[in-house]
């Protein structure tokens, strides 16, 4: 792949990797918190292989980007994150794009639909709306990594993210690399969010991969599925055997998913 970078309007280093050169309408793989671009190489060398152009950011504080100087709510905000991936596909000169984002990916795709730059969405691993307690997984991330250290807690998170052997060596190699501080300040980010409107007001195709093994998120996802599926732009689609990460361990299915989607929409 080929690597870019540029420098956001609040003046911070971002990357993103680029894969093929076909007429096809480019497609964007975007990772969710604490992981990085490298989730979806594989991916991005598929889709490039049958004519598409692939675009794969790495997130401001993840992989080859950037952490803004000081970390805080503000400059890791979610509104602040899509402005970086519309300026992304500005710099790559992508008007509209199929994207495909997971967790995070898909939580920023959704603060971008105002921007007009999709052809479709699709989503794993994200729920459109949450309301936590604003104590809570912040400080569990930030004593994990004081008490465990970065790599004990890297290990103990890939395997209750997958089953699958090799998708949990690759999370395992992505955790490792995180920004502590990037993380925790994402998850009190995280705690409250609510774009299920956004969602509605979607008149472009949206897809949601409901992945089987990802328990936590589908425990959330009652709020998002009520308001969407009275939507006649939008199709769930069930991946059994998916987890969190469900490109890494039912890639097939992903795959298959997503370019019926295109092909239907």
């Amino acid at each position: 792949m080929r690597a870019h970078t540029f420098t956001s309007s609040d003046g911070v280093q971002l990357a993103y990797d680029e894969a093929g050169h076909g007429r096809a309408t480019p497609i964007v793989l975007c990772h969710g918190l604490a992981a990085t671009g490298e989730q979806f190489a594989a991916d991005a060398a598929f889709f490039a292989g049958l004519g598409h152009r692939v675009l794969v950011p790495h997130l401001r504080g993840h992989g080859r980007s950037a952490t803004p100087e000081p970390p805080t709510e503000t400059s890791l905000s979610i509104a602040r994150i899509a402005a970086d991936l519309v300026e992304m596909l500005d710099d790559a000169g992508a008007d509209r794009v199929h994207w495909v984002g997971n967790s995070l990916g898909g939580i920023v795709a959704l603060e971008m639909l105002p921007a007009r730059r999709f052809c479709t969405l699709a989503t794993f691993g994200t729920t459109y709306a949450i309301r936590l307690p604003r104590i809570g997984g912040h400080r569990v991330i930030a004593a994990g990594h004081r008490l465990l250290g970065g790599n004990a807690l890297a290990a103990l998170a890939a395997r209750t993210t997958s089953r699958d052997p090799a998708a949990q060596r690759l999370i395992e190699k992505m955790l490792r690399e995180v920004r502590p501080e990037v993380t925790a300040t994402l998850a009190g980010v995280l705690t409250q969010y609510d774009l299920i409107a956004a969602g509605e007001a979607a008149d472009i195709p949206v897809l949601l991969l409901r992945c089987g093994e990802d328990r936590l998120v589908n425990a959330g996802l009652g709020d998002t599925l009520r308001a969407m599926q009275r939507i006649p732009n939008f199709r769930l689609v069930d991946v059994p055997r998916g987890g969190h990460v469900a490109n890494l361990d039912a890639t097939d299915a992903v795959r298959a998913a997503l370019l019926a989607f295109w092909s239907d929409s």
